[in-house]
């Protein structure tokens, strides 16, 4: 097939591999697909049994049991609809696979209870799935965005399980938090915003830790307005680890009004001076049409008190997954 716009063949499929260590004791179930419309037409859903022929050679023709068929082997060809970029699955990951995908592929190699391990997991449709089938499962990958990321989706997408998911390779406390600052701030801030469930600042990368977001590391969304209408309000956050100032508040209340945003967050490894608390509650309070409850304009918050469970105080909904529901 002809691309439109280029001189190429268009990339209408991929390859899979399929490896195993020892064949012989590799998990491996035949996979079930609906049968064609012309065979259902002709036999309906009920078992085919195959034509024979004679000993003089007369051919038989295929005949039909009172049984139901549970359909035909998979072909090596899987027809499956594209990751739609307004996809509910989709997460804003340039890889990500569809989910139908890897259920095909985990039902293949696979029995509930068994170990399934992704070595590469970025946005985590390979657990997601595992998780979904009752499978056991191991995610490997090198940024915290995507460790975060993943936790929120799989929280969301099985509340039901109470999942409890052991992160390993993340600070525990204040000293290992200080460590990952020091050696990397950029996922220090993307860890960091993991605690309010923020989603991280687009276009900024580790040699342009600004990005084009004029130094806001993330952004949260809550429910604003449920009456007549709902509204979506957010609240801008950024993380420091370290050099803090009354100025850095009066910063972020600019940011507030500039981006028209209904309040910030403001992250900090550093206790925060008597001036920054004065500052900030100077801001104000700021409230939601569903409740008398008034919120601060602004609030701070320690990576100590973060990870000793503290939760920013903000409207309903703010826990809502702000990425894109998995």
């Amino acid at each position: 097939k002809w691309a439109v716009s280029q001189k190429m063949f268009s990339r209408n499929h991929d390859t899979i591999l399929f490896y195993n260590k020892d064949h012989a004791q590799s998990q491996f179930n035949t996979l079930l697909q609906p049968r064609a419309e012309s065979t259902l037409k002709r036999f309906g859903n009920r078992q085919i049994i195959s034509a024979v022929e004679s000993e003089t050679g007369k051919r038989f023709p295929s005949q039909t049991s009172d049984d139901e068929s549970a359909g035909v082997k998979m072909s090596d060809v899987w027809q499956l609809p594209i990751l739609a970029p307004v996809s509910k699955e989709r997460l804003g990951y340039p890889t990500q696979k569809p989910e139908a995908l890897l259920e095909r592929i985990i039902k293949a190699s696979s029995n509930e209870g068994d170990w399934v391990l992704d070595p590469f997991c970025g946005c985590g449709t390979t657990v997601a799935v595992a998780e979904k089938l009752n499978r056991k499962w191991i995610g490997i990958d090198i940024t915290t965005l995507a460790i975060t990321l993943i936790k929120s989706r799989l929280e969301k997408k099985f509340p039901e399980r109470n999942l409890k998911i052991k992160i390993d390779g993340l600070p525990k406390d204040l000293a290992g938090a200080g460590k990952l600052a020091e050696k990397n701030r950029f996922e220090f801030e993307y860890w960091a915003l993991g605690f309010v469930n923020a989603m991280p600042a687009q276009n900024k990368t580790q040699e342009n830790m600004r990005g084009a977001d004029k130094g806001i590391d993330g952004t949260v969304t809550f429910y604003k307005k449920l009456h007549n209408g709902e509204e979506i309000g957010k609240a801008i956050v950024q993380v420091k680890s370290g050099g803090i100032k009354r100025n850095d508040i009066a910063t972020l209340k600019g940011d507030i009004e500039r981006e028209r945003a209904d309040a910030g967050i403001f992250i900090t490894l550093e206790e925060p001076t008597r001036p920054m608390i004065e500052e900030a509650i100077f801001a104000g309070n700021y409230s939601a049409d569903y409740s008398k409850e008034e919120f601060p304009k602004i609030q701070i918050l320690t990576i100590a008190e973060l990870l000793g469970g503290k939760h920013p105080n903000l409207p309903a909904g703010w826990y809502t997954p702000n990425h894109k529901q998995a």
